[in-house]
């Protein structure tokens, strides 16, 4: 019964957070940034900063070099690793060569001088990083012109578990979601998510900080798991499905491509097809997580307009 009220409400559902009521085929008002100048000229990064929750929080933001004043554009969320910071996921993930606003957030301290986010062990139970991505949202919709069915997010280890959350969170202002070396630590906390949510994951067979096959001891299910349970929430009912193999790289999906998987064996805690030589996490070019994730948000929006048709997979 829970399940079929909740296909009921992935086709007419109310975004209560948003303010908006989505109908299949029905158009949506412009955001108010569409009217306005952008906050940082095409082509640049900025430091941007707000208040969430009483904290003062910052992110860096991206706006693409052929961003047109009034033209509605993608936007990503960018969440970094534990102990990382936003401009380390700017240099190496490659991002910013996307037609997309792209919003490297920042996490707040976790110990021992390390940023991170929200469902973790050992993140600060006082922040609400859902808000802060609300927030956030609010901010740039109301500066820029962002397409509101277009709105994603990704992210590495800590951030990508985060991910996962806003997965279960956000489902009615976030189309799909991207973990990579995702840290999806399971601490009892309910997850379901309004709609079905696309999900596009990749994890190595190698990786020692987060292991594909769980710990635990630590609340890590297997990746696999985690998967699965993804699959049944978006009411998936067919097999898993290999579609894919190269190298050392095998593509497995759920229910057509509304889940997949990127299994990288031998891989460690990577992005794959990293641009950065000496920066985290670059072991193998085989895919680019950053191409195949910018294919499979375009293939995905929020419900009230047709999702578009995804350029060419670079796989090679």
């Amino acid at each position: 019964m829970r399940r079929s009220l909740r296909r009921v409400m992935s086709t007419l559902l109310i975004a209560v957070s948003a303010g908006v009521v989505f109908v299949p085929g029905a158009a949506q008002a412009a955001p108010a940034g569409c009217a306005v100048a952008p906050p940082t000229p095409p082509g640049n990064t900025a430091t941007a900063r707000i208040t969430s929750g009483g904290i003062d929080r910052t992110y860096l933001l991206r706006v693409p070099a052929d961003y047109r004043q009034g033209e509605p554009r993608p936007l990503i969320l960018v969440y970094h690793g534990r102990g990382q910071t936003p401009k380390q996921m700017q240099s190496y993930t490659g991002l910013d060569t996307l037609p997309a606003i792209t919003v490297y957030l920042q996490g707040t301290e976790t110990g021992d001088d390390q940023l991170g986010w929200q469902g973790a062990p050992y993140s600060n139970p006082a922040v609400d990083d859902v808000q802060f991505t609300t927030d956030v949202l609010d901010q740039l919709e109301s500066r820029l012109c962002v397409d509101t069915h277009r709105v994603y997010a990704t992210g590495k280890s800590n951030g990508a578990g985060f991910v996962g959350v806003l997965g279960c969170r956000l489902s009615t202002r976030i189309a799909a979601i991207a973990p990579v070396a995702g840290a999806f630590y399971q601490l009892g906390d309910q997850c379901e998510p309004q709609r079905a949510v696309p999900v596009l994951d990749f994890h190595g067979t190698a990786d020692s900080v987060i292991p594909y096959n769980g710990v635990a001891s630590r609340n890590l299910p297997p990746i696999q798991t985690w998967l699965s349970q993804w699959a049944q929430r978006d009411g998936c009912t067919a097999g898993l499905d290999t579609f894919f193999t190269k190298d050392d790289v095998t593509g497995q999906r759920w229910c057509g491509s509304v889940v997949e998987h990127y299994r990288i064996s031998g891989g460690g805690h990577t992005w794959p097809g990293a641009l950065s030589t000496s920066g985290p996490g670059k072991t193998t070019h085989t895919v680019s997580a950053t191409q195949l994730i910018w294919d499979f948000f375009t293939a995905h929006a929020l419900p009230g307009l047709p999702a578009a048709t995804p350029s060419p997979c670079t796989l090679a």
